[in-house]
């Protein structure tokens, strides 16, 4: 059982930092909502011409989206991870499903940057600029491919540690 969690402990490091963002960012919202209201303020006041009416509302929106991805995502790539440690996956091929599986959460850090960028791009130049792409290409891409090859060991076999090896694995 040790080397099953040996194989998987980066993917879980991961995700319990995911987690501790998601935390972090509800600690905050606690603590001092008012000072990420007042940051959305400030943009807004800072350039009108790229806002409207709703934009205060949606950009608050966006901060409260990254906790909500963060800790969600973060939850559920734990729950795949433990089905890696379990699978038939080589060691090694463990160990790069279980990291693919758990940057799924980058995907956060996209509504993240859209609420740091939006008060001074606008929603749309938020949702557009280079950060935002690269991580929900990031997040959306990793867990898809991690996600495919742990479908792949289990419907198919693929990646199955040798019979000797998994024979030996599991006498320890």
């Amino acid at each position: 059982m040790k080397t099953n969690i040996d194989a998987v402990r980066p993917g879980v490091l991961i995700c319990l930092l995911i987690m501790l963002f998601g935390i972090g960012l509800g600690i905050g919202f606690g603590v001092n909502e008012d000072a990420f209201k007042d940051y959305i303020a400030q943009g807004i006041a800072a350039a009108p011409q790229l806002h409207d009416g709703n934009s205060a509302g949606k950009i608050w929106r966006y901060a409260q989206r990254a906790h909500f991805h963060a800790l969600g995502i973060a939850a559920f790539s734990l729950g795949l991870i433990l089905v890696v440690a379990l699978s038939s996956l080589a060691a090694s091929l463990k160990k790069v499903t279980a990291v693919l599986i758990s940057l799924g959460g980058l995907y956060a850090l996209a509504w993240f940057t859209m609420f740091l960028l939006s008060p001074s791009m606008g929603r749309d130049g938020a949702h557009e600029a280079l950060m935002t792409s690269v991580w929900i290409y990031l997040g959306v891409g990793s867990l898809t491919v991690g996600m495919l090859i742990l479908i792949a060991n289990l419907a198919f076999g693929f990646g199955r540690a040798s019979n000797a090896r998994a024979a030996t694995a599991y006498a320890r």
